[in-house]
């Protein structure tokens, strides 16, 4: 019982967070927001135009294009690598449509691992933020 008070604490926390980040984060349509969410088995991206509430891009580790994949992802470096795989494809999908602009928004989780992953491969894929 006790264990799960922590986690909804820390939930709450993250939440918290990420209400306080979007108070400062608005997507354009000139610079999209670059929005992402993790759980404990899969990661995934969204590239949303906050003007007129529509997601422009999205990406994740259930993609068909990274779900093949997937097994040999992990094998070679688990769940970082997924990230990585991810923000490779979320930029090639948003280049493709002609974003190359847009503002990250973490959505209250640490800037760290896979988050960090991710926002690295979409930016050594030519995404700007």
């Amino acid at each position: 019982m006790a264990e799960l008070r922590k986690r909804e604490k820390k939930v709450e926390a993250r939440l918290k967070r990420k209400r306080r980040i979007r108070k400062k984060i608005f997507g354009t349509p000139e610079r999209p927001r670059l929005c992402v969410y993790k759980s404990l088995k899969h990661i995934c991206a969204q590239i949303i135009d906050d003007v007129t509430g529509h997601t422009l891009v999205a990406a994740s580790s259930l993609s068909p294009e990274i779900r093949e994949k997937i097994a040999e992802l992990r094998s070679q470096g688990g769940k970082i690598e997924v990230a990585k795989a991810v923000g490779e494809l979320i930029a090639k999908k948003a280049l493709e449509k002609g974003i190359t602009k847009v503002v990250f928004d973490r959505g209250g989780f640490k800037y760290h691992g896979r988050i960090k992953a991710l926002a690295d491969a979409a930016r050594a894929a030519g995404l700007q933020f």
